[in-house]
């Protein structure tokens, strides 16, 4: 393994230039060439022959990839909105999250799981809207089946979530197959907690035939959940998240407090202890502090003294435009008037020292 870092956080950021055009003039340049696809996967670095191959064989599976990164980058932000490190990317560095993914902790070990939960959701959705040639509707949903509720026919389209979680374990453990390292273990065991976490929630859903909309015949399939659901799961995984030490003999690992319950394979794993965050650290891969946000009446993580780390706050008065007076009209609407609101924001004093500011 080439360093503590997964292939995929190498090629996500060229791939989203070579799904957004306009950001990048290297666009013209592979259109070119009449081969995007194929110039986009012989010029990524980091990949492994497994994965360059799978690049090559299925651009469009790639595509779908690339479109769902934003979705789960913006779950990753939505479940740390409220703590010091907020899953923030960093627009300048190649592997999308800076060098926070170095250290093998437990903000690393959420990232590799919410991103390989993203992989399998984006290429199952895509499997279910027909947009790739590899895979459709799961196959084996076929027939009588029987529930609680009695006898019913598989229809409709159920996600292919098998296919996605197999495609993403091929493409994505690639490098990490490669590598014997502790590192590589700790991001395998996490990525397949994250593929796990999607098939978790997969709910059957039924649609009832018969006179007056009786449920004498029903027709279900099996669908996604919302990818928020898997968001909460692996949040509450990270905030129970085991560490681990690894075997003497390199072959894996256990848990590096005795009173703490082996992890099993929902769980994830880390080995450092993370850093508190507070200021920027260009090692830690920390943004710190400084300018965020906090909440004067909180008492959790997002409150100011904690958000902060004790340096204090700065307010300032600012407005906003809200409704208001909303009144209901029949038949059937709401009216409101909009209204000013001045209201008050605080936010993170710097630390007094001025080496705080130096890029990452």
């Amino acid at each position: 393994m080439n360093g503590p870092l997964a292939g995929i956080w190498l090629w996500l950021p060229l791939l989203l230039t070579w799904l957004r055009p306009e950001v990048s003039s290297s666009w013209w340049y592979m259109r070119a060439t009449g081969g995007a696809s194929r110039v986009m996967c012989d010029n990524v670095p980091g990949l492994v022959s497994r994965q360059r191959q799978l690049c090559h064989r299925h651009p469009d599976v790639m595509r779908a990839i690339g479109l769902g990164v934003a979705e789960w980058t913006t779950e990753c932000q939505h479940q740390f909105r409220q703590h010091r490190w907020n899953c923030n990317t960093l627009d300048r560095d190649h592997s999308l999250f800076g060098r926070v993914l170095l250290r093998s902790s437990r903000e690393s070990a959420f990232v590799y799981a919410i991103s390989s939960a993203g992989v399998v959701f984006a290429i199952t959705r895509a499997c279910s809207q027909g947009e790739l040639k590899s895979c459709s509707c799961d196959p084996k949903k076929k027939g009588s089946a029987r529930d609680s509720k009695g006898t019913f026919d598989w229809g409709g389209c159920s996600d292919n979530v098998d296919y996605g979680v197999k495609f993403a374990r091929a493409f994505v453990d690639a490098k990490e197959r490669k590598g014997k390292d502790a590192r590589a273990l700790m991001n395998l065991h996490n990525n397949r907690a994250g593929r796990k976490a999607v098939k978790r929630f997969l709910k059957q859903e039924c649609k009832c035939h018969g006179v007056s909309g009786s449920c004498t015949l029903r027709t279900c399939w099996l669908a996604m959940a919302d990818f928020r659901r898997t968001g909460d799961y692996l949040w509450k995984k990270y905030n129970g998240a085991i560490q681990v030490v690894m075997h003497q003999d390199g072959t894996g690992f256990t848990v590096a407090n005795k009173r703490f319950k082996k992890p099993t394979k929902n769980d994830l794993v880390y080995f450092e202890n993370s850093p508190d965050y507070c200021i920027r650290d260009r090692d830690a891969g920390s943004l710190g502090t400084a300018g965020r946000v906090c909440n004067l009446t909180s008492r959790g993580m997002d409150s100011c003294e904690v958000m902060c780390c004790g340096r204090g706050y700065d307010t300032s008065r600012v407005t906003r435009m809200t409704k208001c007076e909303c009144k209901f009209h029949w038949c059937c609407a709401v009216r409101c008037q909009d209204c000013l609101e001045a209201l008050d924001v605080h936010t993170c004093k710097a630390p007094k020292s001025a080496d705080w500011a130096a890029p990452t």
